[in-house]
């Protein structure tokens, strides 16, 4: 337990900041999760409709820094080329 007034601070910043980031954490998941769910279904304009939504979830996260950016173009390239795939 903290035993100062700034440690006390401390911890209910910490624990506020790991319920905000844990809620983008979770935008950026779902978001992710409802483009493969398109893809599974082989519906590519449903797909490439879910991607572009997650786009935009996925950039702003990495502009947040909840994501490092490579890992955010990363994302988004294995998307593209997954919807790219589709016949």
């Amino acid at each position: 337990m903290a035993n100062t007034k700034q440690a006390r601070k401390r911890a209910i910043q910490s624990v506020a900041r790991n319920k905000h980031l844990s809620a983008q954490r979770s935008r950026y998941r779902t978001a992710i999760k409802s483009v493969r769910k398109a893809i599974a279904t082989g519906d590519k304009a449903a797909a490439q409709q879910a991607y572009t939504a997650a786009q935009s979830v996925i950039d702003s996260m990495a502009d947040k820094k909840v994501l490092h950016k490579n890992a955010a173009a990363r994302h988004k390239s294995r998307l593209t080329a997954f919807i790219k795939a589709m016949a």
